[in-house]
Order: C-alpha cells, then sequence, then structure tokens
C-alpha cells in the first residue's frame, strides 16, 4: 500500500465502489501509518473512524505482524460523507491476525473497509468478521484479499462478511477473495447481504416490544459478534442505531 499521486481510478479494484470526486478532495493523501508487532508479543488496536459530516476519512495502516505475534484489530467506520480504512497486512511464522469490522451507514454516505491479508510465511492464522448496517441511500462495502505465498503451508485464514439493509435504497457491496499458492491450507470465505427477519420482528412485537426498539435490538444483535470485547464500539454502535431506528 505504497504512496501514489495518481487519482485512483474504478480499475484499481481496491477503489471500485469508491466516491472518487470525495476522494479527489483530499487527494494525494498522508503515506499509511507503518505498524510492526514485534516477534512473540501481542497488540490490540481500535480504529474509529468518525468524520465530520459532509467531510471525507480515510484512514491506511501497513502493518506487519511478526513470528509468533498477535494483533486483534476493531474497526468502526461511521463518519463523513465518504470513509475508508484501509489495512494492508503482512504475517510472519505463526502470526495471528484478528479483525472486526462494523460499518454504520446512513444518508447519503459512503463508507467502507479494505484489507489485505497476507500469509507470507507458514503456520499464521487469520480471523475477519465484518459487519454492515445501511440505511437511507448509503453505501457500504468491503473488499477483503486473503494472499498465501507459496511457501506458506498451514495457514488458517476466515472471512465472514454480512450486511444488513434498513432500506431498499441502500447498497451493499462484498468482495472476498481469495489467492493462494500453497497447498496445505485451510481458507474459507461467506458473504451474505439481508433485511431485517420479519418473523423475528413479529416474535417481538408478540411480545410487547415496539417497532423501533424491536428493530434495534435485532441490529444490535447482528453486529455484537464483530464488537466482541470492545465495550466502548459497542455503546458507539448502539448510539447509532437508536438514533436510526
Amino acid at each position: 500500500m505504497g504512496r501514489t499521486t495518481a487519482l485512483p481510478t474504478r480499475r484499481d479494484e481496491a477503489w471500485r465502489y469508491s466516491d472518487l470526486a470525495a476522494v479527489a478532495r483530499v487527494w494525494p493523501v498522508a503515506a499509511p501509518e507503518v505498524v510492526v508487532v514485534p516477534a512473540g508479543t501481542s497488540l490490540t488496536r481500535d480504529i474509529l473512524q468518525d468524520a465530520a459530516d459532509g467531510a471525507v476519512g480515510i484512514v491506511q495502516l501497513d502493518i506487519t505482524v511478526e513470528a509468533g505475534a498477535r494483533l486483534d484489530m476493531t474497526v468502526l467506520n461511521l463518519g463523513g460523507a465518504y470513509g475508508r480504512v484501509a489495512l494492508d497486512v503482512t504475517l510472519g511464522d505463526g502470526a495471528h491476525f484478528g479483525l472486526g469490522g462494523v460499518i454504520l451507514g446512513r444518508g447519503e454516505q459512503t463508507l467502507e473497509i479494505v484489507t489485505t491479508v497476507r500469509h507470507a510465511e507458514p503456520n499464521a492464522t487469520s480471523h475477519q468478521t465484518i459487519r454492515s448496517v445501511l440505511d437511507d441511500r448509503a453505501t457500504g462495502s468491503f473488499l477483503g484479499k486473503v494472499a498465501v505465498a507459496r511457501d506458506a503451508q498451514k495457514s488458517d485464514a476466515v472471512q465472514s462478511v454480512k450486511a444488513l439493509l434498513l432500506s431498499r435504497s441502500a447498497t451493499a457491496n462484498a468482495k472476498p477473495e481469495l489467492e493462494i499458492f500453497a497447498d496445505d491450507v485451510k481458507c474459507a470465505h461467506g458473504a451474505t447481504v439481508g433485511e431485517l427477519n420479519e418473523q423475528a420482528l413479529f416474535y417481538l412485537a408478540s411480545r410487547g416490544v415496539g417497532p423501533a426498539e424491536a428493530k434495534a435490538l435485532l441490529t444490535e444483535a447482528f453486529i455484537a459478534d464483530a464488537l466482541t470485547g470492545n465495550e466502548a464500539f459497542a455503546a458507539l454502535a448502539v448510539d447509532w442505531l437508536r438514533s436510526a431506528a
């Protein structure tokens, strides 16, 4: 994810669903922040993208997790007219990368999480859980590439991507991708897009739960596994969901 002075185009897959007019307002952006997790250590990192209304927020990180190290990240992307969080991660021997990512969009927002996870050496693991809740005419996108090198045997990578549309006019894009050159690996991905479960809403209504409260409860449950253990981000997400209910 090196620095470039050329404005991205839609021919660049990583910017395929972006609001390029918004990107042009702040281009060129700063070089990615470099993060190194030293061998044998553990790091937890939280990223909140909450640019002001109408603003553009772009966060880019270039990450190396060295041998036997562990990085657990949580990303909450909910601010600005256009908000992007892009992570380029390289994993050493036996390293682990965990990501819980949530996109919350409404109005005309375009929000995205873009990841490239490189299993460069054997025995590394990665687990990405991405949830999007989109209302009005918002667009939420996840593009996630997992690249397993030829010598990276025993790699284990999982991507779980789900989007919930609160409005028929909202748009969700999901593009999990695997590029595997090793032959002894476990890699899986799945992506779904749907609406609130009518049967669940009916059940809650039958128990005396009002429509707004029922909607909030279901959406909170939907994103919960991406924010496990992060009480601060969970509280911010609940505030957003309650204000949208």
